[in-house]
């Protein structure tokens, strides 16, 4: 279920803070008032969320994955690993 940010439209709020985050289901429409305070709010673009890469893929890790894995030989030819 992914997390979706909101801010309120106008002025800021101390139950809510002015902006919260809420995890919902994709398939809902977007809320149009804050579920504390009941006053309007806006959803918020935010940053997307991808895993960090810790190390290199190796060679066995990305045949394994299932992906062909090419080397370059002479200028414009490949070979399969």
């Amino acid at each position: 279920m992914p997390i979706y940010e909101y801010e309120l439209c106008e002025g800021d709020c101390r139950t809510c803070g002015g902006r919260f985050e809420l995890r919902r289901p994709a398939d809902r429409d977007p809320l149009t008032r804050c579920p504390l305070c009941r006053r309007p709010v806006r959803k918020v673009v935010s940053q997307v969320n991808t895993p960090k890469v810790t190390k290199p893929l190796s060679i066995s890790d990305a045949k394994k994955a299932g992906f062909t894995v090419l080397e370059r030989r002479d200028g414009d030819t490949f070979e399969k690993l």
